[in-house]
């Protein structure tokens, strides 16, 4: 059986991209927080940086959801990974 065709590694391999998913996201959204305090300390009006307070707002919580999906994602595979570990130990074992 090769490498691409054993369970576990197919696994192993959704989970490393959800987490360079989560990585991405994480990046992307320092970059927008960064952005956001430059142009609180250059000295925007108050509503023009209540605006985007409310915009930057509306994006975490769109981001801790995606987090949320995301960790939820990767349990779902490491649970998975760990059956089909179990799995492999029980066919060790009976042989």
């Amino acid at each position: 059986m090769s490498h691409d065709e054993r369970p576990e590694f197919r696994a192993l391999e959704e989970l490393q991209e959800v987490v360079r998913g989560v990585a991405d996201e994480l990046a992307a959204w320092r970059r927008r927080a960064q952005r956001a305090e430059a142009m609180l300390g250059e000295g925007h009006d108050a509503v023009l940086n209540r605006e985007r307070m409310l915009e930057l707002e509306a994006e975490n919580r769109e981001t801790q959801e995606r987090l949320a999906a995301a960790r939820a994602r990767v349990e779902e595979l490491l649970k998975r990974l760990q059956f089909l570990e179990d799995q492999m130990a029980l066919e060790e074992q009976a042989r």
